[in-house]
């Protein structure tokens, strides 16, 4: 089956927080909507269908999890990922933000450090304050148009206090999927200092050849025993808002003590569509992802053209994976709430503030690239309108 990511899809009114929240976190409904991580194509015709049999059903009570549900995500990660998992290691959570937040509060004591890399995936900030831990910064280095992380730093920045490193893998918003090399390095400073390792892999179905997503647990024997995943269809497959995500915890230890806090919260109980939508997208959804990402990649090579073609001061960090750019608009020379103004007065775009990410995201914007061709094209053509006069020449 042919499937069609150029049809434009009207989600007004139908409480989208990226297409009705418009006012709230840009002050105008007047504008288009190239900002929160989910994709403007219709969800694919095996989810529908599997939501829609289970409709016809009278009744929607209490639901738990099949061994098919835990079995569709074992296929997948094998047949995709070569990455072998057992039922026993997988624990259902409501999103990956709160599973992380269960981890923090299960595997960490108030007053734990805890590492993120900016520019990273904004709620990560959120998570580590909010849950009394303190907060350290291992920024990324940005080096001849693509980052890397700072091992030296990051090890300068540890001490007897630091306890857990969350890291986004692939990586939310600059695109990195990590090598393994790289992720082994990690791995090892890890291991040396006796941290545990979080690991938010929601973007590891969207990555483009050649690179190649490693899953954190497969590292090493420390990664396996001192590492939880989080993974889900919901950016896969456009079904974030249906909720069910899943924490891969190899260990027994680590495994007991967040499922004990995760009982206490009532957070272990399933959602019916949740649960439906899940298994169809793992189950029957490979030759969706494999069309999908052939159009993401050309979205990401319009954009690039575009750009260079007609205000080639933008500047487009290479993505590995993922349908997030994050475009680099220092060569203009204005202020992060200028250019932000200028995006949304001007150009009428809705993109994501790069400082959201981190004070390192200064000068970037984060642009969604999960929409149909045309869409992207409108916002482009916005985007060199409004800032084509803050051209150097």
């Amino acid at each position: 089956m042919q499937y069609n990511f150029d049809k434009i899809i009207d989600r007004k009114n139908t409480n989208s927080v990226k297409h009705d929240a418009l006012q709230t976190f840009f002050g105008t409904d007047d504008i288009l909507p190239l900002w929160v991580a989910d994709m403007d194509f219709e969800t694919p015709d095996f989810i529908s269908d599997a939501l829609k049999k289970r409709v016809e059903h009278p009744v929607y009570a209490y639901t738990y999890f099949s061994e098919d549900f835990y079995q569709s995500l074992i296929n997948w990660m094998k047949k995709k990922h070569s990455h072998r998992i057992e039922p026993s290691w997988l624990k259902v959570t409501p999103g990956v933000l709160s599973g992380i937040s269960i981890a923090i509060m299960a595997l960490t004591n108030p007053g734990d450090k805890i590492i993120i890399q900016p520019p990273v995936y904004h709620p990560f900030f959120h998570l580590v304050k909010s849950n009394d831990r303190v907060l350290v910064q291992n920024e990324l280095l940005f080096e001849d148009g693509n980052y890397r992380m700072d091992f030296e730093q990051l090890e300068d920045s540890i001490d007897q206090d630091t306890k857990m490193i969350i890291i986004s893998n692939p990586h939310n918003p600059v695109g990195r999927v990590w090598t393994k090399d790289e992720l082994k390095k990690l791995v090892d400073i890890c291991e040396k200092n006796k941290i545990l390792i979080i690991a938010d892999e929601i973007h590891s179905d969207i990555v483009f050849a050649p690179h190649q997503y490693t899953p954190i647990a497969s590292i090493s024997s420390y990664a396996h025993n001192n590492s939880l995943s989080f993974v889900a269809p919901s950016k896969t497959f456009n079904i974030a808002g249906l909720g069910t995500s899943v924490a891969i915890i190899p260990h027994k230890k680590l495994r007991k003590q967040f499922i004990a806090l995760a009982s206490r919260l009532h957070l272990d109980s399933g959602n019916v569509f949740g649960t439906v939508a899940f298994e169809a997208a793992y189950t029957h959804g490979e030759e969706w992802l494999k069309q999908l990402l052939i159009y993401l990649k050309s979205n990401v090579e319009l954009v690039k053209s575009y750009f260079a073609e007609n205000l080639p001061a933008i500047k487009v960090v290479e993505p590995e994976g993922t349908y997030l750019l994050w475009l680099d608009f220092s060569a203009l020379n204005l202020e992060d709430e200028k250019l932000y103004q200028i995006l949304v007065d001007d150009a009428k775009v809705g993109l994501n503030k790069g400082l959201s990410f981190g004070l390192n995201g200064s000068n970037f914007m984060r642009l969604n690239i999960g929409s149909p061709q045309s869409v992207i094209l409108e916002g482009l053509e916005r985007m060199v309108s409004a800032l084509k006069k803050y051209e150097r020449v």
